[in-house]
């Protein structure tokens, strides 16, 4: 029972006990009076009576016919004139007493009994008579009634004003409680709250202080350790001058663009080389040549800030040589990109180099899942090696390494507005496990598969980007959510979806997929509906995001997180149901102690909050091991299982 109701049941039996104590109490006194009353109206009425008796003692026509006058009023039980001389009863007149609307119980419980006097009737100097008479309690009674009535009415009044406002008070006083109870269940959710509004009272202040104070070191924790975990990030695989991933990271994250899996898909790889830079640095000096350096980063930056870029990677290999990786990226595209890159960098005029030399060269070469990073290096230092022996063009692409033929927009575009149209849509799944116990199973990653007109499943690397392209994102996301509701209500497992960043930062998108969530409450603790990291919109929004989905009783996680640890603070008001780690910072860990210190300091921070990290694209059994022993929730990839249409 809360402890709302307890008050409330305490202020009833209260009432009730004041109510009977006061009606007993004044019951009593009441009755005592009463008697007082109907002794002295009996007494008052035998005096009376006998004194007009006394000149009509010898005739009884007389003496009945007062007597009948005095006891027809109603206020008697019984009137008695007895004859002294030998004890005779001349008149007598009696009733029962009645009691009107009075009820017996109360009746018996007041227990007031008739109260009555006498009187002597004289004839001259002698006692001829003496008279006795009973008052009736019947108005007495009815008037203790009326009494007890209205102390009942008005207590019972009084007892209901003082619930209503008792309540109202004891909700207000209370409502501390309530946001503490909210407060605690925010921190099991991985979020952080503060209450603004400090209570007035001395003891809940203290709580709500302790509450807020123990909440601020969790945050400072947390942000310690998100700090820590950036700063290794930083030094591990951020370049210090221009900002952009080192080597190392590029590498990492290429390799990862060549594994043949659901998301990988054909595109190009970009080298820019500064022209010169060892002359630059005689010419100008390290300073200015730094500062060409940071611009020429700058430049590549801004290329990753287009939505449809999001897993692009610019990189600073070395000295002045730039690296982008390109997913998805078509043979046309890329041309157009190293001729628009081309045209900005010529517009850095150095002082002392020559008008006819380039700042930098720029080769391209395609490269597809599949393909050994060895061999895309070599494609790419032939197509920049091209680049420099032919000045009137300082870039070269290509594309003949691709194996994947470019195929007509229209063709992907009917074939695609069929495929979703006719729900030719297949569901494939591959399972996600704990660390610690392999032979079990978290939840199934939902994967999609789209029929070709010859009925085969082709992979959502192949399509996806053609979906961005025509801007069927949401639609795609609708079609996906539909089919695997309908899936779940015939077989029951846990599953996770990915929705793209188009259906999670427009409402027109979202609203859709937020109505069929509320028309299928049955499955939601079935379904965690997951965001790229990539594709985040921002951090208010991300927050109002993630509780509308709660707020539909599905679960939201994030999924490729590794790029945005210094936005790590901001996830512990998300709730999030788990982080998935990019696999380019799981790749080679057992062999990799920098990743190792990595993924360790990450751990240290959401384990603070108690957020499940799951590493996406294990391979290796070294792999899952180090992941077992650092203590990670789960693991998916290849070495886990491949994705099937079956679970």
């Amino acid at each position: 029972m809360s402890l709302l109701k307890q008050l409330f049941l305490a202020i009833c039996l209260f009432l009730v006990v004041a109510f009977s104590g006061s009606f007993f109490v004044g019951l009593e006194n009441s009755r005592e009076q009463l008697l007082s009353q109907l002794r002295s109206h009996g007494q008052d009425a035998a005096t009376a009576l006998g004194l007009s008796l006394a000149p009509h003692v010898d005739d009884p026509a007389m003496v009945e016919l007062m007597v009948s006058s005095i006891f027809d009023s109603g206020y008697f039980s019984n009137i008695r004139v007895v004859n002294l001389a030998d004890n005779s009863t001349l008149v007598e007149r009696a009733a029962e007493p009645g009691f009107g609307e009075v009820p017996g119980w109360f009746v018996r419980l007041v227990n007031l009994q008739p109260q009555g006097g006498d009187a002597l009737v004289m004839r001259g100097w002698e006692q001829a008579a003496r008279v006795e008479v009973l008052s009736n309690p019947q108005f007495a009674l009815a008037k203790l009634w009326e009494t007890a009535i209205g102390s009942l009415a008005w207590l019972a009044l009084c007892g209901l004003l003082s619930a209503v406002f008792g309540g109202w008070l004891l909700r207000k006083q209370l409502q501390p409680l309530d946001s503490m109870v909210n407060q605690a269940n925010a921190i099991s959710q991985r979020e952080f709250l503060t209450l603004p509004r400090i209570p007035r009272t001395p003891e809940l202040r203290r709580v709500v202080l302790a509450m807020n104070q123990m909440v601020e070191k969790l945050k400072a924790l947390f942000a310690e350790e998100a700090a820590r975990s950036e700063k290794l990030r930083e030094e591990s695989y951020q370049d210090s001058l221009t900002g952009l991933a080192n080597r190392r990271l590029f590498d990492t994250q290429l390799t990862n663009q060549l594994m043949v899996t659901e998301q990988n898909s054909e595109g190009f790889v970009l080298m820019l080389r500064v022209n010169d830079l060892a002359g630059l640095n005689q010419r100008l000096g390290g300073q200015r040549t730094d500062a060409l350096i940071a611009e020429i980063g700058t430049v590549l930056g801004q290329l990753l800030q287009h939505p449809r870029r999001s897993r692009w990677m610019a990189a600073r290999n070395r000295g002045g040589e730039f690296s982008l990786l390109a997913p998805a990226l078509s043979a046309e595209d890329a041309e157009r990109l190293a001729e628009d890159l081309t045209t900005q960098l010529q517009n850095f005029y150095l002082t002392g180099a020559s008008d006819q030399s380039p700042v930098a060269h720029i080769g391209a070469a395609a490269y597809k899942p599949g393909e050994a990073l060895n061999t895309v290096y070599m494609h790419l230092d032939q197509a920049l090696t091209e680049a420099q022996n032919h000045p009137q063009q300082p870039w070269t692409a290509l594309a003949h390494f691709n194996g994947a033929p470019i195929q007509n927009p229209a063709q992907w575009r009917t074939w695609i507005d069929e495929a979703l149209e006719q729900r030719k849509l297949k569901l494939y799944f591959q399972p996600v496990v704990p660390c610690a116990e392999p032979g079990q199973i978290l939840h199934h990653k939902v994967l999609a598969r789209l029929l070709d007109p010859a009925g085969e499943a082709v992979a959502a690397a192949h399509f996806l980007p053609w979906i961005e392209r025509l801007g069927w994102s949401a639609r795609f996301d609708l079609a996906m959510l539909e089919h695997t509701l309908e899936y779940l209500q015939e077989h029951p497992h846990p599953l996770a979806l990915s929705l793209s960043g188009t259906t999670l930062r427009r409402e027109e998108y979202l609203g859709p997929i937020l109505e069929l969530l509320k028309a299928s409450p049955g499955q939601a603790h079935l379904l965690t509906l997951e965001a790229d990291e990539h594709h985040l919109p921002p951090a208010d929004q991300l927050q109002a995001l993630s509780q509308t989905i709660r707020d539909t009783g599905y679960r939201f996680g994030l999924q490729h997180f590794g790029g945005r640890f210094s936005q790590i603070g901001n996830f512990t008001h998300l709730g999030l149901a788990y982080l998935k780690i990019d696999g380019s910072y799981i790749r080679a860990i057992d062999q990799q102690s920098d990743k190792r210190l990595f993924i360790e300091a990450i751990y240290r921070a959401t384990n603070s909050i108690d957020m499940p990290l799951i590493a996406e694209m294990v391979e290796t059994a070294g792999e899952l091991e180090v992941l077992k022993e650092l203590g990670l929730h789960g693991a998916m990839g290849r070495l886990i299982g491949a994705p099937a249409a079956q679970i």
